[in-house]
């Protein structure tokens, strides 16, 4: 049985910061009524936390080893 290597510990941390971006407190703060480039905070906020997410994912999985 291969045992996980460093990526699968990476992989880990991506995805428990992805449960910290989308938890409630931290959404909360960017309820706000506001707008970034015609687009509402909270709406900016989760495409780009949910794009740095994937991004994240697809560097570590391209990463040889």
């Amino acid at each position: 049985m291969k045992r996980p290597g460093p990526s699968g510990a990476r992989l880990a941390c991506v995805f428990l910061a992805g449960c910290l971006l989308f938890s409630f407190p931290l959404i909360a703060i960017f309820n706000v009524h506001g707008r970034i480039l015609g687009i509402p905070v909270l709406f900016a906020y989760l495409f780009a936390a949910w794009a740095a997410i994937i991004v994240l994912v697809g560097l570590l999985m391209e990463r040889p080893g």
